[in-house]
Order: structure tokens, then sequence, then C-alpha cells
């Protein structure tokens, strides 16, 4: 017999009925073997072969139980009426038959065996003793297998509900985890692209523009290389951070920190960095400032790091300007340049221009529109409940990202 979860399971109903057969066989079996007095009816092999084909039927019970129930009364009344061997103190086969009819048939046929074994017992207990005695005990306990055939009815019922609502629970969080690691796939590409592309972005621009100044200003190429690896290191220590979170069993000589998302006072340094690359870049606050949740100036550092690497990239623009709007209940984010992206026209956050800040690119395939820099930017603001809007300036050179966030203050602020 296999055990399965460290519980004994049979292989099947054929092996439960054999036994319950061979148990009931056994309790029958008893009053031909006990001494028996002088005056009883003796115990012969004619009456216990009768005896035993009561109980036969039973190794089917399962797949016709009123079938098998009406087989085991008339094998009782032909004992009844044929022999006169040892009688039983309980008719087991019936009580057997009896349960099973009321655990696995459905009412009407429940109703209808009812009747008919309630039937039977008066003239059973008539033809027996006749007392009242045995007439209620007749009646409590067929009355009592009917009970307990519908307890099992009703426990196996429960058992089954119980294994289904458990199959869906694990489908249903199989499921959500499927969708969260997705979520988490695409939230490490938006990161690794922000950070991969806005580092070589700076390098190649400097790279580019290094030979050109080692001929003609010196001083410009070696700050040009010094620009270069500034961010080649800055870029490594953005990597090497974001791969300590990836790792799971936290080896290694030092472990990385923990947050690796930038924040707004590490704005500044980026648009250093930019400036250094060409474009002059400048920075205004409007509004009351104040703090925002981690998560907010991760996503405005990030959405300003993606929008001017596209500037560096395709437009080349000669100023753009970053303007960060706080509002009673939003906070409006605009990049804005001077450069020679155009587009299609005035994009919504609806249907944004796939291209960069500064129109279509290198970051865009060619004649595809499939680009990722305004995709991240719009994904980027969508998590946190914003819109994006983006497009040429009216006056058809330059392009412009306006990005609204719901101001969602730091909970230092809001208990204040």
């Amino acid at each position: 017999m296999p055990i399965r979860g460290g519980r004994w399971r049979p292989r099947g109903p054929w092996v439960t009925d054999i036994g319950v057969a061979l148990l009931v066989q056994a309790a029958v079996t008893m009053p031909f073997v006990v001494p028996r007095s002088a005056g009883l009816p003796a115990a012969t092999w004619a009456s216990y072969g009768l005896t035993t084909l009561t109980v036969l039927p039973l190794v089917a019970r399962r797949r016709a139980p009123v079938t098998v129930l009406i087989a085991v009364l008339a094998a009782g009344a032909l004992y009844k009426f044929t022999v006169d061997g040892p009688g039983q103190p309980l008719p087991y086969t019936g009580l057997v038959t009896f349960y099973t009819v009321a655990e696995l048939c459905s009412p009407p046929r429940r109703l209808a065996v009812a009747v008919l074994v309630g039937a039977a017992v008066f003239p059973s207990v008539a033809w027996n003793t006749g007392e009242a005695r045995e007439l209620l005990f007749s009646l409590f306990v067929f009355a009592a297998a009917y009970a307990f055939g519908r307890f099992t009815h009703t426990r196996k019922a429960y058992i089954r509900a119980m294994e289904d609502r458990a199959r869906q629970l694990e489908l249903t969080h199989r499921i959500e985890a499927e969708r969260a690691a997705a979520r988490e796939r695409a939230r490490i590409a938006r990161e690794m692209h922000d950070i991969l592309s806005h580092a070589v972005s700076l390098m190649i621009v400097q790279a580019e523009a290094g030979p050109v100044a080692v001929r003609t200003a010196p001083e410009r190429a070696e700050a040009a290389f010094d620009a270069i690896s500034e961010t080649g290191r800055d870029a490594m220590t953005q990597l090497r951070r974001m791969l300590g979170v990836l790792r799971e069993d936290g080896s290694g000589p030092a472990d990385p920190p923990r947050s690796p998302q930038p924040t707004l006072a590490e704005l500044p340094g980026l648009l250093e960095r930019v400036r250094a690359s060409g474009p002059r870049v400048e920075c205004t606050t409007t509004g009351r400032a104040r703090p925002l949740g981690p998560d907010t100036e991760a996503t405005v550092h990030r959405i300003v790091q993606e929008a001017l690497t596209n500037v560096v990239r395709h437009a080349r623009a000669d100023s753009v300007h970053v303007q960060l709007a706080y509002g009673a209940a939003t906070l409006t984010l605009t990049i804005t340049d001077d450069g020679g992206g155009t587009g299609p026209g005035t994009q919504s956050d609806a249907n944004p221009d796939p291209g960069s800040a500064a129109g279509p690119g290198p970051d865009t395939a060619a004649g595809t529109g499939a680009g990722h820099g305004l995709v991240g930017i719009r994904e980027r603001a969508a998590a946190h409940g914003g819109t994006v809007r983006a497009g040429p300036l009216p006056e058809g050179r330059g392009f412009r990202v306006r990005v609204t966030l719901p101001l969602i203050t730091s909970l230092s602020e809001v208990g204040s």
C-alpha cells in the first residue's frame, strides 16, 4: 500500500470493499464458532454458507448500493425462512449497505430506501421476538447507520472543497509570483538602462570630443578624459549597488548598501556631469520645495537622467532647462532643450513619442518607433499614478518632456 503525505491510503475502493466484507464475514462467523447451549439451533454448513452469501454482495456496495441492499435483504429473508441456524446480534450486512446508500445515493433514492428498510424492520421484528425493545433498537441502529453515512458524505464534500480551494490558492499564488517576478524584471531593466545609457552616452560624447580638443585645446582634452573617468567610476558604483541588491546570499568581502536608489540630493552632480559633456544645463525650482518619499525622489532623478541622456545623445542642444514645480498636490517636472529633435506632433501620456527627450534617435529602432526612452519614463510615472506629455516645441526646434506626479510627501512632513 502506498504512503502519501505521511498517511496510509489504499490503492482503490476495491481494496477497501474487500476489507469491509472480510471484517463483516468475521463478525457473522462468531455465532458459528463459539460454544452453544444444547437448546439452540445447530450451526450447520448450510446455514453458514447462506450467511456468507449475504456478505458477498458487500464487495460491490459502492458500484450499486441500492441493488446490493436489496440483495442483502433478500438473502437475509431466505436465511430466515429456509434454515434455522444461529442468529446474529446485529444485522451487519444490512447496516453496512444502508450506510453506503446514505453516503452515496441521491436524495430520492435515499428516501425510497429508508422507507423500504423501515417497512422491512417491522415484520422482521415481529417474526423474531415481537418485543418493542427489539423494534426500538433496530430502528435506532439503522437510523445511526444512516446518520453516519450522511456525516461521511458531508465530510468528504468538505475535504474536496478544501482541496479545490487549496489548488485555487496555489494557482493564484503562482500567478501572483510570476507577475511579481515580471514586474521586478521590468524594474531592474529600467534601472540598468538608466545607469548604463546615461554613463555610456556621456563617455561617448567626451571620447568623440577628446581628439579634437587634444589638437586645439589640450586643457579641455584633459577635462574630457577626467569626465570619462568620473562617469565610468560612477556607473560602476551604481552597478555594484544594484548587483548588491540582486545578490541573495549576501556573500562577498564587503556587502554593498541595500538602498541603491538615487535621491534629489544627487541631482546637482548629475547636472554637472551633463554640463561637462557640452550643453548648458539650468535647473530651477518653483513652489514650496519639501521632502518627498524615497521612491518619488528616485523616480524624479531617473526621469531627469533619462531625459538628459537622450538630449546628449540625440538633440545636439546648446542648452537644457530642468524645472521642478511644486504644486498643492502635484509635482510637475519639465525638461526642455533647444536641440534639433522633432516629432510628429505633441504627444500625450496616452500615446507618448517612443523616442527620447530629444526626439527619435539611436534609442529608437530605425523607422519603427520602438524606442525605450519615453517608454521607461512613462512606466516610472505610471507606477506613481502620474502622467507624461512629450513632444517638439511649437517653434519647430527643441523638445519638451513634462511629467506630473502626485505629491506624496515624506512621513516626517506628514507628522509635522
